[in-house]
Order: C-alpha cells, then sequence, then structure tokens
C-alpha cells in the first residue's frame, strides 16, 4: 500500500492559537521561537515605495524557498500570510494613524527546517530570475533575512475591518486593557494579515493585532 504523500507545513494550522484569534476580546497567547523571513523599513505604507519592494522581495524568496524545500527534501509547505512588526519613537503614533513615522519590519513566518543557508539560496535564486527577465534585482533583497522571534506572552485580537479602522481597538488595548491587567510593552506591535487586500473589500479585511506584553 502507498503511503500517503506528507500534508504541507501551513503554519495557520501549526499555530491556529495564533492565527485565528476570536474579535470579540483580547486573548492572552504564548508565543513559541518562530522564524521569519524579513525585510526592515521606514515609512507610510501606503506611499513609500521602499515598502512596496520589501514585500515583492518576501514573497519571491518564499515562493524560491518552498520549491526549493519540496524538490531538495521533499517537503512542501504552504507559503504563510504577510505578517508586520510596528513601532515608533511615540506609540501614539499608531493610534494617531501617523504613518510617515512608523518603522516595521514585514515578515513571512518559516518552518524550522528552513535556516540561513535555504533563506541565502532564495534570495539568489530571486535574483537569478531578475535576470533572467532582463530586469534589476529588487534592492530590497539586499537585506532580507532570516529572522529568529520569540515573543512570549501577548495580547491578540482579530480585527475585521479597513486598516485605518484599528486605532480604536489599539487605544482600548493601550489605554485601557494592558493597565488593567497590569502589563506594559514587550516589543513591537505585530500584524498577520489573513485577508488578501488585492482581492478584499477593506470593511471585510481579517488582521490580527497582537503586542508583546510583560509585568509592569
Amino acid at each position: 500500500m502507498t503511503e500517503p504523500a506528507e500534508a504541507k507545513y501551513d503554519v495557520k494550522r501549526a499555530h491556529r492559537e495564533l492565527y485565528a484569534p476570536s474579535a470579540k476580546g483580547f486573548a492572552v497567547v504564548e508565543v513559541p521561537p518562530m522564524r521569519y523571513l524579513a525585510v526592515d523599513g521606514h515609512g507610510d505604507p501606503n506611499t513609500a515605495p521602499v515598502y512596496r519592494r520589501a514585500v515583492e522581495a518576501l514573497f519571491g524568496v518564499a515562493y524560491a524557498v518552498k520549491f526549493a524545500s519540496r524538490r531538495a527534501l521533499g517537503r512542501d509547505l504552504v507559503v504563510a500570510p504577510l505578517e508586520g512588526l510596528w513601532w515608533a519613537e511615540d506609540a501614539r503614533a499608531f493610534v494617531a494613524r501617523d504613518k510617515a513615522s512608523w518603522n516595521w519590519t514585514m515578515l513571512i513566518a518559516q518552518p524550522d527546517w528552513i535556516d540561513d543557508q535555504a533563506v541565502a539560496a532564495g534570495v539568489e535564486a530571486a535574483r537569478a530570475k531578475a535576470a533572467k527577465g532582463g530586469g534589476d534585482a529588487n534592492p530590497a533583497l539586499d537585506g532580507l533575512r532570516l529572522l529568529h522571534l520569540h515573543e512570549g506572552t501577548s495580547a491578540q485580537i482579530l480585527h475585521v475591518g479597513s486598516y485605518d479602522d484599528e486605532a480604536p481597538t489599539l487605544a482600548d488595548l493601550h489605554d485601557e486593557w494592558m493597565p488593567q491587567h497590569g502589563v506594559t510593552f514587550n516589543g513591537p506591535h505585530h500584524e498577520v494579515y489573513l485577508s488578501d487586500v488585492r482581492r478584499t473589500a477593506p470593511e471585510k479585511l481579517r488582521t490580527v493585532l497582537r503586542q508583546p506584553v510583560r509585568p509592569r
């Protein structure tokens, strides 16, 4: 009898508690050590060209890594959704939606068998693809890396709606929930974009809002 093929690794299934929270209220989760493809940047994600290049580089390398893993290791994976770490000198910049002052690290989660060597090979594959097409390599590839991140105890909630409508939820988290629970910030604000923004109406976008916390 033929053995069934190994199921594709899907981070949303492997860590369902992190990718399928309730929209009804904040929940506390323990985020284990994770690894991500990562690119850093600064500025308004709606207007800064560096943001668009970062996202394009991430997905280009993510698919290169996926295909190489399937070909060389016989281990397939679902390319994970885009995620982002966001921070600013003043945390109120997020409630005020002062996007020009935002710093960010855009992310795509990877399984634990993907290492620095696999990512470096994925970057080179993306460069080669651009060269084969007669174009220049995406400059964001220069800063793309494998990031190991352990956020630990975090509060999160599912936000349904436009990204610009997140402000009341974040204000509630920062000004009400965190003080009531005796915790403070322990890392950048983290978002997981579960919806394809190109195909989803703004009012139906589903985004995980997560904040690592620690006791005051």
